[in-house]
């Protein structure tokens, strides 16, 4: 289990349903002892064993599933402040995107053709899978908070966020990204893992629910799945309306 007693962000609190309060350097610790640093994975569908390549993803599902307009939507680092309003992306990328509307209560643009399961118990409410190379995948998790907890930002800022979460886990952060969409705060992340992978992660909190979607590939593939990813990430709205 990795050790983070010098993270910045102690003084944070995050409170779940249960009551408990956590510190963000608790918070954060959850996340990365989800995902061990060796390569010694857990059963998901199709026999696929997961590892170190989805650290992120099964480190969302400690909190609570796998917790963590029009065009490509990448905004950068230093663009608009989280006052500003970022169109939801629509765009069916030449036919590689269609729409899933979730009885749930969320919608995605979706990766066509690629396999889809729903939740696993403890990993995540929904996964795609490519067809053809299953180590491309996405998953979707959310966990119940407290009434309280309206915004991402509880958790600290994204570039700090950002960096306590790829300290210690054997990763790059490429990007830490904030974007304010139909009056939702979305963190993303774009990390880029020594052990070949490369994975965005967004986070989000909206109606009592944590929610958690991310994308991971190959590293030598990262630039054919780029545009894809992002606007997979930039099409996600955990509210149908």
């Amino acid at each position: 289990a990795c050790c983070l007693a010098n993270l910045a962000l102690t003084h944070k609190t995050y409170q779940l349903e249960t009551n408990s309060t956590l510190t963000m350097g608790r918070f954060i610790n959850l996340i990365l002892a989800a995902a061990p640093l060796t390569v010694s994975g857990f059963s998901v569908p199709n026999g696929e064993v997961v590892s170190r390549r989805e650290s992120f993803a099964k480190a969302a599902s400690v909190i609570g599933g796998t917790i963590a307009a029009g065009g490509l939507v990448m905004p950068s680092a230093a663009s608009a402040t989280v006052t500003d309003e970022t169109p939801i992306v629509t765009t069916r990328q030449g036919g590689l995107l269609e729409k899933y509307q979730d009885s749930r209560g969320w919608k995605i643009m979706a990766p066509s053709g690629w396999n889809g399961f729903d939740g696993e118990v403890g990993a995540y409410d929904k996964k795609w899978q490519d067809l053809v190379d299953p180590f491309d995948n996405i998953k979707l998790s959310s966990t119940p908070v407290k009434s309280t907890t309206t915004s991402i930002d509880i958790l600290g800022p994204v570039e700090e966020v950002g960096a306590s979460l790829a300290g210690k886990r054997d990763a790059k952060l490429i990007a830490a990204l904030e974007r304010q969409t139909e009056g939702i705060l979305f963190y993303t992340f774009d990390f880029a893992l020594n052990d070949g992978t490369h994975q965005l992660l967004l986070l989000c909190v909206h109606k009592g629910k944590i929610w958690s979607l991310d994308a991971s590939t190959r590293e030598k593939r990262y630039s054919k799945r780029k545009e894809l990813y992002y606007n997979v990430l930039g099409s996600f709205m955990p509210k149908l309306s």
